[in-house]
């Protein structure tokens, strides 16, 4: 393997993990907030229980997402020197803003919340971890704007053989990042939503602290509920957007090699990308041509002609992806989507009915399901990158263009195997903890004192 394919392998290994943390977060976080908040509201000491078990599998996970976020910028410099000359005067500005008013503002407030537990009144403490929850999300925002502009370039001008930033506003309206950054932020906060829920149903098929999971699994479920829905609506929209701006993802997304008028849905396929065809295919008749035109008639360009458009303005060249990787992530990741809202529908007709925890079959499936949100998550990732090869700024510059000259495969190898033994030991540090402390269930509540009861008694009468 030579420099280039081991570079792409490095990156993708880091992103693929790093980014197994950062959904969790973006939900979890407003989940512990909305907690939190219960407890100021009504002064039920199982909401401030609650907030605390959940916050620490939250700081849990927040550590470790931080880490592993560090080393993918190094590997800009490392192993993207090329991509970074050329780009660096745009893509630096968001991730530069990410980190002193988002990053600093989540980590300097987590600070503050960890610490200030009996040291703040309880409306300052919560607004600390309201203000890790908006920056944490926020966070997410100005990534975003930097992966937009790899996707679609936008406030930009070529000097030098370079792109210059020439107009910031167009950088943060970039229609892309509006498409992306709801369905990135709400798919974050359905893993949350399971990941109460998972952990709740665990608990409650051991009968262990049952008020305490039956709220938190409700909890969960009012919002993985919402945002499953929510996913599956701006990821229609999204859909109908890459239609018209990337039609190369949408044809490989859906292995069409020629263009039709209506266009089938491909259910499964076998995928011969050599000689672009597929050997084998299920389609739905007139489906791919709703949902990218709301109407069962509308033309998509196939792959082919696709090809053809671009190397008419880009110059010869291979402008067709891998097709079956594309393929089939997007196959997973909406079946994973369709997975979350049955197993939603489901759990809130038991929960309504009373009947939850007569049914273990649906409390084994929800600690099943823990995984389910990770999966959509890494295979959306995987259509949202692949699909979009060869370009690393789509219509500007080539993979092959962006990787550091003069680094050698040996030295890219070696830092590719230390990365992933040492994110592999972290990932046994972090199943460890998290499992030791979910499975431990919550802290036991301080006895009632009797005056403390007489008091109680005598407010109610």
């Amino acid at each position: 393997m030579g420099e280039l394919l081991l570079a792409r392998w490095q990156f993708g290994i880091t992103s693929a993990y790093h980014f197994l943390f950062v959904p969790l977060t973006l939900g979890l976080s407003i989940l512990v907030a909305i907690m939190e908040t219960l407890y100021v509201r009504t002064g039920n000491e199982t909401y401030k229980r609650m907030t605390q078990f959940w916050g620490k599998l939250f700081l849990i996970n927040f550590a470790m997402g931080v880490v592993t976020g560090i080393v993918m910028e190094f590997q800009f410099g490392m192993n993207w020197s090329g991509y970074s000359r050329f780009v660096g005067d745009i893509f630096g500005v968001p991730l530069a803003i990410e980190a002193l008013a988002a990053f600093f503002i989540e980590s300097t407030f987590l600070g503050i919340w960890i610490f200030g537990w009996d040291k703040l009144s309880k409306t300052l403490h919560a607004a600390c971890i309201w203000l890790v929850a908006v920056a944490t999300n926020l966070s997410a925002f100005w990534i975003l704007v930097a992966n937009s502009f790899m996707q679609n370039p936008t406030g930009y001008v070529l000097r030098n053989n370079r792109a210059e930033m020439v107009d910031f506003g167009a950088l943060i309206t970039n229609p892309y990042v509006w498409h992306q950054f709801p369905h990135t932020v709400l798919a974050g906060f359905a893993t949350g939503a399971f990941f109460v829920m998972g952990i709740s149903a665990w608990h409650l098929l051991r009968k262990n602290h049952t008020d305490f999971f039956q709220r938190s699994l409700r909890l969960g479920l009012a919002m993985g509920l919402i945002s499953v829905l929510l996913v599956s609506g701006v990821g229609h929209l999204q859909t109908q957007y890459l239609a018209k701006t990337q039609p190369m993802k949408i044809a490989a997304a859906e292995a069409l090699w020629e263009t039709a008028d209506p266009a089938p849905f491909t259910v499964v396929a076998a995928i011969d990308q050599e000689r672009q065809t597929n050997r084998f295919e299920i389609q739905i008749p007139g489906l791919l041509s709703f949902l990218t035109h709301n109407s069962f008639k509308g033309e998509v360009k196939g792959l082919k002609d696709v090809q053809a458009e671009q190397e008419a303005k880009y110059g010869p060249g291979n402008y067709i992806p891998p097709v079956t990787p594309v393929f089939w992530s997007f196959r997973i990741m909406v079946a994973a989507g369709l997975w979350l809202i049955l197993i939603s529908l489901l759990t809130l007709y038991l929960v309504r009915a009373g009947r939850l925890e007569q049914r273990p079959w649906v409390l084994k499936a929800l600690v099943w399901t823990i995984p389910i949100p990770y999966v959509a998550n890494l295979s959306g990732w995987i259509v949202a990158e692949i699909g979009r090869q060869p370009w690393i700024v789509y219509g500007l510059q080539r993979v092959e263009e962006g990787v550091s000259p003069g680094v050698s495969a040996g030295a890219v190898l070696t830092t590719l195997l230390g990365f992933t033994l040492i994110y592999g030991a972290l990932a046994v540090v972090d199943v460890y903890l998290l499992r030791k402390y979910a499975t431990q269930g919550p802290v036991e509540a301080p006895p009632v004192k009797p005056q403390e009861t007489a008091k109680e008694v005598s407010l109610w009468t």
